[in-house]
């Protein structure tokens, strides 16, 4: 883990978390926006869990609010936690269907990138697809197998959620559309993955472990399931098999520069 200079909100005696009008500002800009974008792009199933959560628009929702409608949905929960967690508390978390969300939203000169995922990018990019059940049991899986991996196992199985969870495309009959969370909440990677610049590869689970990624550019190479049922379908798969042939074989080169120091 990095530091950070962002630090999450304490919600005061009542549960309730305060925000102050500039954040609510900031909320309502990035929603809206990201709205617009996404229409015709997002993948129905995540459209489906917008129209669901009910997201407002001019201030930040309290999480209780989300867990009401994740509960009834997919028996999922949101939890609240520091801006940044050890791998093994948030493996901790999703095996007991819970998702992590920090409780700060990022400032208005950093509102186009923040390394460190803020509740914009929990909330809008991730918990729509949290009321999808396929998605919904794939995430439950991967908890449960982060947590009894080890460290070296964890590596390759971050590579898989890299590639599904926060950066996956799925073919539809509409064509092909967006699922993953960091794209969901990003305007320059909702445009950027869907056009002809990066490479786009049908998914495979092995290959996607073997994949080298950055976390602070656009991502060079998306891959993209033939349709949601394939992540369910790999939730019964054995996994952790996959994991030890992608150790067995190795990182293939990666397709950026290294970051500068």
């Amino acid at each position: 883990m990095t530091a950070t200079p962002y630090v999450a909100r304490q919600p005061d005696e009542r549960g309730f978390i305060h925000y102050s009008e500039a954040e609510h500002a900031v909320w309502q800009t990035l929603i809206e926006r990201q709205l617009a974008l996404l229409e015709g792009r997002a993948c129905a199933e995540y459209l489906d869990g917008i129209q669901r959560l009910g997201l407002p628009r001019e201030r930040i929702p309290q999480l209780d609010e989300i867990n009401r409608v994740l509960e009834s949905a997919t028996g999922w929960r949101v939890a609240r936690v520091p801006a940044l967690i050890p791998f093994q508390t948030f493996f901790e978390l999703l095996a007991d269907r819970q998702f992590p969300v920090a409780t700060f939203i990022r400032r208005p000169e950093e509102l186009d990138y923040l390394q460190e995922p803020d509740i914009f990018h929990e909330l809008f990019g991730h918990c729509p697809m949290l009321t999808n059940p396929w998605f919904a049991a794939f995430t439950h899986t991967y908890g449960r197998l982060g947590l009894a991996a080890s460290r070296e196992e964890r590596v390759y199985l971050a590579r898989l959620y890299w590639m599904t969870v926060e950066f996956g495309l799925v073919d539809t009959s509409a064509g092909r559309r967006i699922y993953g969370g960091g794209i969901l909440s990003s305007p320059r990677e909702t445009l950027y993955c869907l056009s002809a610049a990066p490479e786009h590869l049908p998914f495979d689970p092995l290959e996607a472990m073997r994949t080298p990624y950055r976390i602070d550019i656009l991502q060079p190479l998306y891959f993209v399931l033939p349709d949601l049922r394939r992540l369910f379908e790999l939730a019964r798969e054995d996994i952790m098999a996959l994991v030890h042939e992608a150790m067995r074989l190795g990182l293939h080169p990666p397709k950026f520069p290294p970051k500068a120091a």
